[in-house]
């Protein structure tokens, strides 16, 4: 183990709490695991759960993903959300399918290079498939070192050097360890340390917390609100995706007309989509899925 003052502590908590998540059995392929991370990005577990499992079902493999059109992959993600992730997820597919013989590379700096796949998740897919040392640094990770090591409520809006620096130096020696501590800092921080009700009584690490002992001062920064749906162009769009996703062919304009009475709006989300490469204007003048 290393110097790391929480990780005894908090391995042993995640040993006890941590919630019984498919992507997380020893049987788990790489490639379910990339899934899951990019599913889980901005959307919570128990959204995701049931998409993960339609979509493991139809597209075992990457292989499985790439022989179809990327337009199946975003009619497949329903309504997870922020749907380019599904048109990421299918270009990855193509890319492992193509250049790696159907097998997600092992290599981080490979896994960066695949299309869709940042930072954060190819340390996470490094880490959790394949055992290696990386730090890993999603919203829960930064908010639990934040109070913990630095003494503040949220950490920065924007991640910044010196909490990579703090995460790589927190991380155990071993690289097993150091995977499993990833993924449990990552659990404490969805269960135990969370953004509007951290639950101090039931935090392994609440006798080391700079946060807490300096008797948990609010945030300083720039007031946190809640991201809005209601009204937005993002709600235009999944409208709009909507009414693609249900139909087995191309639809007419005026099925896309019916779903939002503003006309400037509907139109302004409807070029996001095209341009986003979600949607497909066609020759005839009517609209489809991408492929």
């Amino acid at each position: 183990m290393s110097d790391n003052p929480y990780s005894t502590a908090v391995l042993a908590w995640y040993e006890t709490n941590a919630r019984d998540l498919p992507w997380r059995r020893p049987e788990a392929s790489a490639w379910s695991i990339l899934v899951s991370e990019i599913m889980l990005q901005q959307t919570p577990v128990v959204r995701v759960l049931p998409a993960w499992r339609a979509w493991m079902e139809r597209w075992p493999t990457p292989a499985d993903l790439a022989r179809e059109p990327s337009g199946e992959a975003v009619r497949m993600w329903n309504r997870l959300g922020y749907p380019r992730r599904a048109l990421r997820l299918h270009a990855c597919a193509v890319a492992v399918t193509e250049e790696y013989g159907g097998r997600v590379p092992d290599d981080h700096a490979t896994l960066l290079s695949l299309p869709g796949i940042g930072a954060y998740t190819a340390a996470a897919v490094a880490s959790f498939a394949f055992g290696q040392r990386h730090a890993i640094l999603d919203t829960n990770v930064r908010r639990v070192l934040a109070r913990a090591e630095t003494g503040i409520q949220y950490p920065p809006k924007t991640q910044t050097k010196a909490e990579t620096a703090l995460a790589e130096s927190l991380l155990p020696p071993t690289p097993s360890v150091a995977a499993r501590w990833g993924v449990a800092v990552m659990e404490l921080g969805a269960l135990v340390c969370t953004a509007r009700a951290p639950a101090c009584a039931d935090c392994p690490i609440a006798g080391q917390c700079a946060w807490r002992l300096a008797g948990k001062p609010a945030h300083e920064g720039p007031p946190r609100r809640g991201q809005t749906y209601a009204g937005t162009d993002r709600q235009v769009r999944g409208k709009l995706l909507a009414v693609l996703r249900d139909s087995a062919r191309p639809v007419s304009k005026d099925a896309l007309d019916v779903v939002w009475d503003d006309g400037v709006q509907r139109e302004r989300a409807l070029d996001a989509l095209v341009s986003d490469g979600l949607v497909d204007p066609l020759d005839d003048g009517r609209y489809a899925l991408p492929g």
